[in-house]
């Protein structure tokens, strides 16, 4: 599964809004759109936050097995 894919699907798991995530990621909403879409990738700090979130690996986070 890509990241984007995953991150979304995660983000629904957890019933966040984009805006929800945007904020406690410290981006804007379309940042997070992007993000799920394919446009755009997180840096590994984000990347950090994002699996803590989720409580996953980044790992799991990429696709990764």
């Amino acid at each position: 599964m890509s990241f984007g894919k995953q991150m979304r699907l995660r983000r629904e798991e957890l019933q966040l809004s984009r805006a929800s995530l945007a904020e406690m990621l410290g981006v804007s909403p379309s940042a997070i759109s992007n993000y799920e879409n394919g446009k755009n990738v997180p840096d590994i700090f984000k990347m950090w936050e994002l699996a803590d979130i989720f409580d996953i690996t980044i790992d799991e986070l990429v696709g990764r097995e």
